[in-house]
Order: structure tokens, then C-alpha cells, then sequence
């Protein structure tokens, strides 16, 4: 029983440095992974996209479909009309509305800056703080020095790289006129996925596999469900907020926030950068309410919406979170910080799975699996 145990051991292990050994090899010849990246590159954004869609809407096409007895792909059918309705009325409504709030924002930006760095001289210009008067002054040279060079440099590198943006374009435009399309399919067909799959796994596995697929589908459906569930309320408090206190652009500032607070914990921050500017623009006073805005909103996210709609699912510890966001952001950038999470969550899925086999078939814990199946007197 122990040689057998130890056999299966020995070939994980050297499956596994098989595989660290396929990967090395791939990283010496990239050009052999190019038609790969190509490829992703143009159906990874729709995949993306139909995923996300799909654990929004197929709670409530199951529910529809259980509920009136109807077809399944009539129900996806009566569904696709709602959204685009809910679209094109938020299209007619809403976006000219942020339109002209971005606009005059992009437009009032320069003055808001000038504005906070008149203050800001002038509170440096105190007597208190002239000891420091050249040190500050050597700063800002520095300061201004660097921002011309990355200026001259961004501008440099815009020009050359038109085409990447016109290719960034192209490949949303397709994503977007793709996506309805895989979307369609994934909720009439997506159940039947797992049972495809399931037929390349040996006999023995079958089980386990079909417990590790449903597991990783939980984790993905709880996250992407409860991040945009939770992001919507965050940006109707905020917009509400700001309205309350008056505010400038309160909706697009809104809407920012909600978007940003799809990030775990720094996005609420990052979406205060914009309402700062504009309360500090206004007055002192505006800048306190707007603080005091804040303060209310991470109250009720941390103590109702996030307890409530989040739950403890993902069962992941927020210290976790934030080296696993600052990790994928610097590996990965901006997708390794929106997919950081659910890829950590279905990697934690994986390897609990793994060690667990692995503690069920290693004698280092046979006390331990002996008294876990010990039944209980």
C-alpha cells in the first residue's frame, strides 16, 4: 500500500517538473506561442466579456425559464430585449448627461490645478515653513523637469504607436459585436460544458474533477455577481451623496466610483481623487463634506453591502487581497488587477484539491487521515 502511495506521488511529481520543464522551454522560443497570443488576443476580450454577462443574466434566465415553463432559448430571446432596452435607455439618458460632465471637467481640470497650487504656495509661503523654502523650491525644479521629459516622451511615443490604438479599436469593436453571439450560447448551452469535459477525465478522477469545476464555478459566480452588484450601490451612494452636498459632476463622479471600486479595497480610494480635486476647487467646506461622503459610504459598504451581497465566499483574508492586487498589477498591470482575485480564488481551489490528495495518499499524514475517518461516537 505504501510502494502504491509513493508510485502516485512520484508521478505527480514528475508530471509536474514535466511541466515546469514544457514552460522553461516555451519561454526560450517565444515565436512558438505566438499564434496562441494572436488568437487570444482577438477572442479573449469577448470570452471575457460573454463570462461576465453570463453570471449576471443565468440566475434569471434559469428562473424565468422554471418559473413560466418556457423554452430555454425563448427565455435567453425575451432576456437579450430587456437588456438592449435597459441599454438604449440608459444610452439616450444618461450619456449625454456624463458627456457634457466629462467634458466640462476635462475642461475646468487645468484651472482646478492652479487653483490647489496657488494654495499650496501660499501655505508654504507662511513663515513657519521658510527653513524649508529651498528645499521645496529644489522639488518642484525637479518635479517640473521630470513631468516635461515623460510629457515630451508620451507625446513621442503617441505619435508612433497610432496603430496600436487603431488595432485597440478594432479589436473592441469586435468584441462587442461578437459577444451577444457567445454569450447567446454559452446561457442556452454552458450547462453542458461540464459534462463535455468530463469525458477526457479518467474514471477514477471523474468525481473529484466534477467537485473541482463546481467549486471554481461558485468562486467565479460569487465574485463577478458581488463585485458589480456591490459597485452599482457604490456609485449610486456616491452619486447621491454628492448630490445631497452639491457637488459638481455628482454623476459622473458616481459612476467613476462604481466602476473603480470593482478593484478590492484601493478603488474606492482612487475614485476619491477626482471628488477631492473639485471640493477642494469649490471651497474648504465642500472638500469636508466630501470627506464626510466618503466616510459614510465605506461605512455602509464595509458594515452592510459588502457583509451582506460578498459574504465570506471567497474566504480570502484582505491582507491577502492587497498583496495579490499589488502582485497581478505589477506582473500583469491593469487586467492582472481587475482578474487578480477570481484568479487567486480558482488557483486556491486547485491546490486545496491538491493537497488534500496529496494528504490523503502520503504516509507523513496517516495519523491525521486515520482520524478524520474515524466515525464520530
Amino acid at each position: 500500500m505504501n510502494l502504491l502511495k509513493s508510485s502516485r506521488i512520484i508521478s505527480v511529481l514528475v508530471v509536474t517538473l514535466l511541466v515546469l520543464l514544457i514552460l522553461l522551454i516555451g519561454s526560450k522560443v517565444p515565436w512558438l506561442f505566438k499564434p496562441l497570443k494572436q488568437f487570444m488576443s482577438i477572442v479573449g476580450l469577448p470570452i471575457v466579456l460573454a463570462g461576465v454577462f453570463y453570471y449576471l443574466l443565468n440566475p434569471l434566465v434559469d428562473r424565468l425559464e422554471r418559473r413560466f415553463k418556457i423554452n430555454r432559448t425563448l427565455t435567453i430571446s425575451a432576456v437579450f430585449v430587456i437588456v438592449v432596452l435597459l441599454l438604449g435607455w440608459g444610452i439616450w439618458s444618461i450619456i449625454p448627461t456624463i458627456n457634457q460632465q466629462i467634458q466640462a471637467m476635462v475642461h475646468a481640470l487645468p484651472e482646478y490645478l492652479s487653483h490647489i497650487g496657488r494654495d499650496i504656495n501660499g501655505l508654504i509661503s507662511q513663515p513657519m515653513f521658510n527653513r524649508f523654502q529651498d528645499q521645496v523650491n529644489h522639488l518642484t525644479d525637479l518635479a517640473s523637469k521630470e513631468l516635461s521629459q515623460r510629457s515630451s516622451a508620451y507625446v513621442k511615443s503617441t505619435v508612433n504607436s497610432l496603430g496600436n490604438v487603431l488595432g485597440t479599436v478594432t479589436t473592441v469593436v469586435v468584441a462587442l459585436i461578437t459577444m451577444p453571439f457567445i454569450l447567446f450560447y454559452l446561457l442556452r448551452d454552458g450547462k453542458q460544458l461540464p459534462k463535455f469535459l468530463i469525458k477526457f477525465v479518467p474514471d477514477k478522477m471523474k468525481p473529484s474533477f466534477q467537485s473541482v469545476l463546481g467549486e471554481i464555478n461558485q468562486q467565479i459566480s460569487n465574485y463577478v455577481r458581488g463585485q458589480l452588484t456591490v459597485a452599482f450601490f457604490v456609485a449610486i451612494m456616491f452619486w447621491l451623496g454628492y448630490l445631497i452636498i452639491g457637488l459638481k459632476y455628482a454623476l459622473t463622479i458616481g459612476i467613476i466610483a462604481g466602476i473603480l471600486n470593482m478593484i478590492p479595497y484601493l478603488g474606492s480610494f482612487l475614485a476619491m481623487i477626482p471628488a477631492i480635486l473639485v471640493g477642494a476647487f469649490i471651497s474648504p467646506w465642500m472638500l469636508v463634506k466630501v470627506l464626510i461622503v466618503f466616510a459614510v459610504e465605506q461605512t455602509v459598504e464595509g458594515r452592510v453591502l459588502s457583509p451582506l451581497i460578498l459574504g465570506s465566499n471567497l474566504k480570502i483574508h484582505p491582507v491577502t487581497i492587497i498583496v495579490v492586487l499589488l502582485a497581478s498589477g505589477k506582473m500583469f498591470g491593469v487586467l492582472g488587477v481587475i482578474f487578480g482575485i477570481p484568479g487567486y480564488a480558482v488557483l486556491k481551489v486547485l491546490v486545496s484539491h491538491l493537497f488534500n490528495w496529496y494528504q490523503a495518499n502520503s504516509s507523513l499524514y496517516e495519523q491525521q487521515s486515520n482520524e478524520q475517518q474515524k466515525p464520530k461516537e
